[in-house]
């Protein structure tokens, strides 16, 4: 069979890859995407839509386990995994449906099957029924990845679970160990212990959630603990004994090594790159640590390769990868688009309570040498916070002293992952604390927090 010809072919279809290839067709590029899995990738599939639905479960569950706060009556609340978790499916169904007919409607051609680069400018496709060959000047990386296993931790879908296993859990856990304590461990502990398991989390970093701001991080710790979490910091798992419906782990912390009996165990010890299989070392793509190596504009160094999203590296977060899947789209079509800038792209954790950040934390900023100033409001001075029944989180921002730059903004508390879209306008348009100042926010609203924590920056706070 013939070479099928292109403008530019993408491979992988989560959200970078069937982003880019839609915005390239809006440009008028002939454009195919091949996928070997799910149309919406990792994220809308298996990661960042079903994860939410099943955490927006718990949060309804919690509240209705709170109902005589609000003077309301509920009676005999309990819950049905199973049927969270069918609600869950459901959500990611329908969305990863939606993104075949965007790509239809868009006359992108869609090529299911796992592809390799036998040359530059060709891609081959083993499909079902054969293999398919395209040609193309353009081919866009947009592989993902998946969950790093580690050695004697390997997950089995039994007792010990990666993420996918604990979206479609096999049995109901009762006591609990989450290796990890970025995002992904923390919103499923914080999922399960809401639904009553016995939680502990364990984290080799001295705190969890070690990507955010320090303040933010020990805030979180209180409140995890408060739920009835087991946080153990500065601490590793050396080894599982798996037995038939029990794992034995050995946790080393502080030169002692002891053992916790739990029923579940969920690894979430960060990602590796998908970039085995598609012939990239032949093709002289340079990789780091299971990660294509790229500059700004995601180019590889290969003439007419890219990479965008989870494979080309950190930050791992769909939405990053969907920009970076429009500025490469734009490239390729001739356009000159602004490289995306790290310090702009927010990052969000949907535990109880959210988590949100943009930009430096004030340990960054100051090892940059700026002179800082820093804000901060909490949630209790908030007249929405109490009446939500959500009085525990707090808002803080970090400015260049001399300048009045926003360095970055980190919150917790409810619904801070909506809030933190404010502060990335903000960056965007490269604010200063003068424009935030001059803001008028509406109330009563959470928002006004962001902007009472701009004024504390300065000693104007008025509410607290």
């Amino acid at each position: 069979m013939a070479a099928r010809n292109f403008d530019m072919i993408v491979i992988g279809a989560g959200p970078g890859g069937y982003v880019a290839a839609i915005r390239g067709a809006q440009l008028g590029l002939k454009v195919a995407v091949v996928e070997r899995e799910h149309l919406g990738g990792i994220c809308l599939n298996w990661g960042c839509i079903p994860t939410k639905a099943m955490l927006r479960s718990a949060e309804v569950f919690h509240l209705m386990s709170h109902a005589t706060e609000f003077g309301l009556k509920a009676d005999g609340i309990g819950y049905d995994l199973d049927a969270v978790v069918k609600r869950s499916r459901g959500v990611a169904r329908q969305l990863a449906s939606g993104v075949g007919h965007l790509l239809k409607k868009n006359k992108v051609t869609v090529v299911m099957g796992a592809a390799t680069i036998p040359a530059r400018g060709r891609v081959s496709v083993k499909t079902e029924t054969g293999t398919e060959e395209l040609t193309a000047d353009s081919i866009v990386l947009a592989t993902g990845a998946r969950a790093r296993e580690l050695p004697g931790l390997e997950p089995d879908g039994k007792r010990v679970w990666n993420y996918k296993h604990a979206l479609v859990p096999p049995h109901e856990p009762k006591k609990l160990l989450v290796i990890g304590s970025g995002a992904i461990g923390i919103e499923f502990a914080s999922f399960f212990n809401t639904l009553g398991a016995e939680t502990t989390v364990v984290e080799v970093m001295d705190r969890i959630l070690p990507v955010e701001d320090a303040e933010i991080s020990a805030f979180a710790k209180k409140q995890f603990a408060k739920q009835g979490m087991t946080i153990r910091e500065q601490a590793t798992v050396t080894r599982l004994d798996r037995g038939a419906d029990t794992v034995t782990a050995h946790v080393e912390q502080g030169g002692k090594t002891d053992k916790i009996e739990v029923d579940t165990v969920i690894s979430a010890v960060g990602i590796v790159g998908n970039v085995e299989g598609l012939g990239l070392e032949e093709l002289g793509v340079k990789l780091d640590r299971s990660h294509v190596v790229t500059d700004e504009y995601g180019r590889t160094g290969v003439a007419g390769l890219y990479a965008i999203g989870d494979v080309a590296g950190a930050p791992w977060l769909a939405h990053k990868a969907s920009h970076e899947g429009v500025m490469v789209a734009e490239m390729v079509a001739g356009g000159h688009p602004h490289p995306i800038k790290p310090g702009a792209i927010p990052g969000c954790t949907y535990s109880h309570p959210q988590i949100a950040s943009i930009g430096m934390t004030e340990a960054q900023a100051k090892d940059k040498g700026h002179e800082v100033k820093v804000g901060r409001f909490p949630f209790i001075g908030n007249g929405k916070a109490i009446a939500l029944g959500e009085p525990e989180g707090m808002v803080k921002t970090v400015f260049d002293g001399k300048t009045g730059e926003l360095l970055g903004a980190h919150m917790i508390g409810a619904e801070v992952t909506e809030l933190i879209q404010g502060y990335a306008v903000g960056k965007t348009l490269e604010t200063t604390e003068a424009e935030l100042m001059e803001t008028v926010f509406p109330h009563p609203t959470l928002s006004e927090m962001m902007h009472e924590s701009v004024l504390d920056a300065w000693g104007r706070a008025i509410h607290y």
